[in-house]
This record gives C-alpha cells, structure tokens and sequence, in this order.
C-alpha cells in the first residue's frame, strides 16, 4: 500500500521495469544486468531504479514466489482493521520479511495478506508477534486446494 503524496514520476525505463519483469525474472548470476541489457542501461542503474521504486512504495518485493508446500510454509491471512488504524496496520504488517504482498478489502476484514516462512513454527510465530503488536486478531486461511492464478497483469500508464 503507497502512502498517498507528491505523485512518482515514472520514464519509459521505470514502466518496462514494472511491466516486463513481473514474472519471467532472469534466473542468472546477475539477473539485474541481464535486465539492464534488455532495457539498454546499466546494471548499478537499474539497481538503482528497483530501490527507488522501493523507497517510493511502488515496489513491495523482489523475489521468487514458491509453490505453497513445496518450499517452506505459506498462508494467506486477513485482520479486521478499524479504518482509523489501516495504514499503521499495514504498515506495520509490510515489514514482515515473510509477507508476500499485502491489500486492502471492501470488507469487514480488510487487510489480506500473504505470509510464507521456513516453517509451519515461524509462520505461526510471525502472526501470533501481529496480533500481539496490534491487539486484532489474525485470520488464517491456509491454502486447501491448489490452483494456479498468474498476478501479473498489463500496467495501465496514464
């Protein structure tokens, strides 16, 4: 979730970044200079570019995205969060190294999340710290059945 402020003025090099590497990330010893080969600059240059759309919150994570109960543990969880407290909360839930990604709902539970961890302990551990930290409870919703669903989508530029 971007905190809302002075708008983040993006270049044709900043949309490729965020359009064309949402899946199919290079699998390389140095994946980010086999990016910048592709979008014509340098390696420190994207680099560069990856952290302040970080910094700007417009990117939320680099990483891989792991089957479920393949690799580690995952689940997704929802928090019933009262408005008044909806970016504190996911403020506070996005600096979880092991949240995936994190949205709000039009929804009694509003805040959904996906948390993936080494294990079933840590997983547990990390929304048993949540709900301590904020007093709400963490809904856990572990995956029953499995389907594949691509979360890359054409980025709309206006």
């Amino acid at each position: 979730m971007r905190k809302p402020g002075k708008a983040l003025l993006l270049d044709d090099i900043d949309r490729r970044l965020l359009d064309d590497f949402q899946s199919g990330f290079p699998l390389a010893p140095r994946p980010f200079a086999e990016i910048a080969g592709r979008l014509g600059v340098g390696e420190s240059e994207v680099i560069a570019r990856i952290e302040r759309l970080t910094a700007a919150g417009a990117v939320s994570r680099v990483g891989p995205v792991l089957r479920p109960r393949h690799v580690g543990a995952s689940t997704l969880a929802a928090m019933a969060v009262p408005e008044d407290r909806i970016e504190e909360i996911a403020e506070l839930v996005n600096g979880y190294r092991e949240v995936n990604h994190n949205y709000e709902r039009t929804h009694r539970f509003n805040l959904w999340f996906v948390l993936t961890a080494a294990d079933e302990e840590r997983l547990t551990e990390v929304m048993e710290e949540i709900e301590d930290r904020t007093g709400i409870e963490v809904l856990d919703l572990p995956m029953l059945e499995e389907y594949h669903i691509d979360l890359g989508f054409p980025l709309q530029w206006t």
